[in-house]
C-alpha cells in the first residue's frame, strides 16, 4: 500500500528573522565614550577650588581660564557626538551665562549611567523618555526650593554675583567686581520692560596697565584710543557738541582704478587747490552747526581723514576721534542720544549729542578718551577693565561677563537657590524616593538619574582636596533630616548651611543646566549610526583633466572656456550643457 504523501508546511518567518544590532550598539557606545571624555576634561575645573586650564592656540596665543565655555570653545573636537557637548556649553552660556562647566559635568554623569542601563538591556527610547520625566520633576523640585528675591534687595544680588566670581581666576577681586556688575545691570534695566536686560547695552573696555583693582564703571563713554592731535588739535573740550559721522573728510577717489598723469606744475597746483577747497568746505559746514567733537567711523574705501583735514580741524578747534569701529556706532549713538550722519549734506545741529566734558586721559603706557556728563543719556553704561597683563585682563573680562549674566538671570527670573552642591543632593534624594513609587523600567531609570546628580557635590569635594565619599554620605544624612540648604563649604572644608554662608545662585542657572544636559543626553542616546555625506564638489584635479581632454578633442576649447567664465556656472552643470556641442 502506497504511503500517503507528506506535504511540507512553510516555517514561520518570525523565527527566522535576525537583525544584527552590534553596529548600532558600537556606534552608541563610541558616542557616549567620546562625550564622556570631553566632560572629564573640564571636570577638574568645577568649583571655587577647581583647577585652571592653560590653552595654547595655533597662532601662539596662550589663555589661562577655568570657564567651561571658553575651554571647550578652544578645544579641537573632531568626534560629532563630542561636539554636541561643546554646543551644550555654548547653549548654557547663552541661556544663563554661568554654569557652563556644571552642565557638561552633569551630562557626562548621565551618559555614564546610561551606559550601565544599556548594558542591562534597557531600550534607549525607554531611557530617553524616563530622563525627560525626571528632568521635568527636577525643575519642579528646584522651583519649590527657591527663595524669591526683589531687585531692590541689592545685597542678595551682590551675593549671587560673588558666588559666580568665587570660582574664577580673579576671585580675590570679587568684592569689587560683584557690586560693579549689579550696578551696571540695574542701570540699564528699562522700567517699561523690567524683565528684559540686553547686555549689549553694557560695554566692557579693556586697557592694559594697573591692576584689576583699578577697574571702574564710567557713566558715559570710553574709547581705547587717543584723540587725533597730530596737527595740534585740542585734547579736552567742555560743553561738547558731538557728531558721529560715517563719511570721509578726505578728497574723493574715482570709482575705478586708474592713474592720472600730470605733466604741468600749474595743473598740480590746481588739483591741490581743489582738494583744499573741498575739505575746507566740509569743515565749514561742520563748524557752522556748532559741533566741536567729531567721532569718525573707520572707512574701508579710503582714508577717513588726511593730514590736511586734521590740520583744518585743529584750526577750527574741533576734537577728533577717528577709527571708530562700525559695530560700536549703535552703542555710541544710543548713549549720546544722537543720530549717525552719513553725508555732509545731512549735517544738522539736531543730530548732535551733548556732553559736559570730553577729555583725553593718560592710563599706564597709553591714553583713553572719556566722555562724561552726557545730556539725555540712553540706558547704557561702560566698564573700564584694567589688568597687569593680557592673560589677567582677558580673564577679568570673562569673569565680569559671567557676573553680569548672573544678575541678568535674576532680573528675568527672580528666584535664588543655594549653591555648594545642596540642590543636587536634594534632587537626588527626592528623585530617589519618587523612583520607588514608579513601576517597571521607568523607576530604574529615574533612580539612575538621581544617582548621576551626585556628581556635582562629589566633584566639588574632590577638587577641594576633601574626602568625597564621606562628604557626600554626610550630605545625604543631613538632607534626609530635612536640612535642604546644607552644602559643601569648600573654603572651610566642611558641611554648613550654604544660605547662611551667602553662597547662592540664580534658579535659572540650575534649571537650565539640568534641562539642557538632559536634552543633550537624550539626543546622543537616539543616535544609532553615523553617516558621512558625499561631497558633490569637483576637485581641482578632476577639473584639470576635464579641460585637458576638452582641449585635445576639440579646437574650440578657448571658446568653451570663455563661455564658462562668462556664465560662471558650476562645472557639472556646464558639462551637461555643452557636452554635445563641444564633442560634436
Amino acid at each position: 500500500m502506497a504511503s500517503p504523501a507528506v506535504i511540507s508546511q512553510p516555517r514561520s518567518s518570525k523565527t527566522e528573522s535576525y537583525v544584527d544590532n552590534k553596529r548600532k550598539e558600537d556606534i552608541r557606545q563610541a558616542n557616549i565614550t567620546a562625550a564622556r571624555a570631553v566632560a572629564d576634561a573640564v571636570r577638574t575645573s568645577l568649583g571655587p577650588k577647581g583647577m585652571d586650564k592653560m590653552i595654547s592656540t595655533a597662532n601662539g596665543e596662550v589663555i589661562i581660564t577655568n570657564d567651561g565655555a571658553t575651554i571647550l570653545n578652544k578645544m579641537e573636537v573632531l568626534q560629532p557626538a563630542a561636539k554636541m557637548l561643546v554646543e551644550l556649553s555654548k547653549s548654557q552660556d547663552a541661556a544663563a551665562g554661568d554654569g557652563t562647566t556644571t552642565v557638561v559635568v552633569i551630562a557626562g554623569a548621565l551618559l555614564k549611567q546610561c551606559q550601565v542601563l544599556l548594558s542591562h538591556g534597557i531600550h534607549p527610547t525607554v531611557i530617553s523618555d524616563s530622563l525627560h520625566k525626571a528632568s521635568t520633576k527636577a525643575v519642579d523640585i528646584l522651583t519649590a526650593m527657591a527663595v524669591p528675591v526683589e531687585l531692590t534687595d541689592r545685597d542678595s544680588l551682590v551675593k549671587s554675583a560673588s558666588t559666580s566670581l568665587n570660582s574664577k581666576v580673579v576671585s580675590q577681586y570679587s568684592t569689587l567686581l560683584a557690586p560693579m556688575a549689579v550696578d551696571a545691570v540695574l542701570s540699564v534695566v528699562d522700567p517699561a520692560k523690567p524683565e528684559i536686560v540686553d547686555l549689549r547695552d553694557i560695554r566692557i573696555v579693556k586697557k592694559l596697565g594697573g591692576t584689576v583693582d583699578d577697574t571702574e564703571m564710567v557713566k558715559g563713554l570710553v574709547f581705547d584710543k587717543k584723540a587725533s592731535h597730530a596737527a595740534g588739535g585740542p585734547t579736552r573740550m567742555e560743553n561738547a557738541k558731538i557728531a558721529v559721522i560715517q563719511f570721509q573728510i578726505s578728497p574723493p577717489k574715482t570709482d575705478i582704478e586708474q592713474s592720472i598723469v600730470v605733466s604741468d606744475y600749474t595743473q598740480m597746483d590746481r588739483i591741490l587747490k581743489e582738494e583744499r577747497n573741498y575739505i575746507l568746505g566740509m569743515i565749514k559746514k561742520i563748524k557752522a552747526t556748532g559741533c566741536n567733537v567729531l567721532l569718525i567711523q573707520k572707512s574701508i574705501l579710503r582714508d577717513a581723514v588726511t593730514d590736511l583735514s586734521l590740520h583744518y580741524l585743529a584750526k577750527a578747534k574741533i576734537l577728533v576721534i577717528k577709527d571708530v569701529e562700525r559695530d560700536e556706532i549703535e552703542f555710541i549713538t544710543k548713549t549720546l542720544n544722537c543720530l549717525p550722519i552719513a553725508n555732509i549734506e545731512h549735517f544738522r545741529a539736531e543730530k548732535l549729542g551733548y556732553a559736559d566734558m570730553v577729555e583725553e586721559v593718560s592710563l599706564g603706557d597709553g591714553k583713553i578718551v572719556k566722555i562724561t556728563g552726557i545730556q539725555n543719556m540712553g540706558r547704557t553704561t561702560t566698564v573700564l577693565v584694567r589688568g597687569s597683563n593680557q592673560l589677567v585682563l582677558d580673564e577679568a573680562e570673562r569673569s565680569l561677563h559671567d557676573a553680569l549674566c548672573v544678575v541678568r538671570c535674576l532680573v528675568s527670573k527672580r528666584f535664588l537657590i543655594a549653591g555648594g552642591g545642596a540642590p543636587e543632593i536634594e534632587l537626588s534624594r527626592q528623585l530617589g524616593a519618587w523612583a520607588k513609587v514608579l513601576q517597571g523600567m521607568e523607576g530604574y531609570c529615574v533612580k539612575s538619574f538621581a544617582e548621576a546628580l551626585e556628581v556635582v557635590p562629589y566633584t566639588l569635594a574632590e577638587n577641594a582636596g576633601l574626602n568625597p565619599i564621606s562628604i557626600v554620605t554626610e550630605l545625604r544624612n543631613r538632607h534626609a533630616q530635612g536640612e535642604i540648604n546644607t552644602g559643601i563649604n569648600v573654603r572651610k572644608g566642611q558641611i554648613t548651611n550654604i544660605l547662611e554662608e551667602n553662597v547662592v545662585q540664580p534658579l535659572l542657572v540650575s534649571t537650565s543646566a539640568i534641562t539642557l544636559a538632559t536634552e543633550c543626553v537624550r539626543m546622543i542616546l537616539k543616535i544609532d549610526d553615523i553617516v558621512t555625506s558625499i561631497s558633490f564638489e569637483v576637485d581641482f584635479c578632476s577639473e584639470f583633466w576635464y579641460w585637458f581632454w576638452m582641449f585635445t578633442l576639440d579646437l574650440n576649447f578657448v571658446f568653451a572656456l570663455a563661455r564658462r567664465m562668462l556664465c560662471n556656472l558650476p562645472l557639472p552643470i556646464y558639462m551637461h550643457l555643452i557636452s554635445s556641442d563641444a564633442l560634436a
